[in-house]
C-alpha cells in the first residue's frame, strides 16, 4: 500500500457513511478555489487522490504557480460520492503543501535580493509520514529540500561531538567512513568553525548564532578555504533570514515545514 492509499484508508474507514446515506450515484462537477493569495502546490497529489475515488481532474494551474484569492485552480468531474470521498484528503495536500511553497517562495524572493546565490533550505523537522510531500513543496517554492534521510550525507551535530571529543576528529572519521558523501559539521563558536574548515569539512553549519557572530565565522571560514559552504540555521524564520543573507551560502529553516500556516482552498460542487 502506498502513502495515498494509506491516507485514504485513514480518512474513509469503512466508508463515507454521510454520502452513502444522502447521495445517489449520479455524476457532476466541482471546482476547487483559492481562498487567499499564494503559491500552489499539491496538484499532482490531489489529482491522484481523486483518480483513486473514481474522478478525473483538470488543473487550471500547475504546481509552483502563483494563485490569487478567488481563483479557480482545479475542476473535478465524476461521481458525487467519489468527489466527497476524496475532498478532504485532496484539500489537505493542497493546503499544507501550498502553505510551505508560499512561505518558501517569500523567503527566497526576499533573501535573493540581498544575495542572488543564496540557497533557502528545509530541514528534517517534518511531519512523520508526510516528509516527501513537504520537501517537494519546498522545492516548488524555489527552495532546496536538504537531506531527506540520515543516509543522504554526514551531518555532525553537538551530540556527535560530545561523543567523539573534537570537531577535527569527527570530520576525519566521517571522511574515512565514505568518500562519496558530503561531510557537514554543526559548530557553535568561531574556534569550532575554523577547526572544521581546517579539517576539510564540505559544509559548516553555524548554529544559533547572531548575525554579527555568523558574519565573523563566515569570513574566518572563507579565509581558510573559499570552497567550504557556510550554512546558517537555528531559530531562523523567513522574517529574520534577511539579516543573515550576506554572510551565508545556505540558510536552512525548520519553520518552512514545522510551523507554516496552511493556505486556504475549498471545493464546491457546482452541478
Amino acid at each position: 500500500m502506498d502513502l495515498i492509499d494509506l491516507y485514504l484508508q485513514e480518512d474513509l474507514g469503512e466508508g463515507d457513511i454521510t454520502s452513502l446515506a444522502l447521495v445517489d450515484d449520479r455524476e457532476g462537477r466541482a471546482i476547487i478555489t483559492a481562498g487567499q493569495d499564494g503559491v500552489l502546490a499539491g496538484v499532482e497529489e490531489a489529482v491522484e487522490v481523486f483518480r483513486r475515488t473514481g474522478c478525473t481532474c483538470r488543473p487550471m494551474l500547475d504546481d509552483g504557480q502563483k494563485m490569487t484569492e478567488g481563483q479557480e485552480v482545479m475542476e473535478v468531474r465524476g461521481p458525487w460520492k467519489g468527489m466527497l470521498a476524496g475532498e478532504r484528503l485532496a484539500l489537505n495536500f493542497l493546503m499544507r503543501m501550498s502553505g510551505i511553497a508560499t512561505q518558501t517562495r517569500q523567503a527566497v524572493d526576499s533573501c535573493r535580493k540581498a544575495n542572488p546565490n543564496l540557497v533557502i533550505a528545509a530541514t528534517r523537522k517534518t511531519t512523520p509520514g508526510f516528509r516527501r510531500f513537504e520537501k517537494r513543496a519546498v522545492r516548488l517554492g524555489g527552495g532546496d529540500p536538504h537531506r531527506f534521510r540520515l543516509d543522504d550525507a554526514f551531518l555532525i551535530k553537538d551530540n556527535h561531538l560530545t561523543v567523539v571529543g573534537s570537531v577535527f576528529r569527527a570530520v576525519r572519521r566521517a571522511q574515512s567512513y565514505s568518500f562519496a558523501k558530503k561531510v557537514e559539521v554543526e559548530v557553535e563558536s568561531l574556534e569550532q568553525a575554523q577547526e572544521a574548515a581546517r579539517a576539510g569539512a564540505d559544509v559548516i553549519l553555524l548554529d544559533n548564532m547572531t548575525p554579527p557572530q555568523a558574519r565573523e565565522c563566515y569570513l574566518a571560514i572563507k579565509a581558510v578555504d573559499q570552497r567550504v559552504l557556510v550554512e546558517v540555521s537555528g531559530g531562523i524564520t523567513p522574517d529574520s533570514a534577511l539579516d543573515y543573507a550576506h554572510y551565508a551560502d545556505i540558510i536552512s529553516m525548520g519553520a518552512l515545514t514545522h510551523s507554516v500556516p496552511a493556505v486556504h482552498l475549498s471545493m464546491h460542487i457546482v452541478e
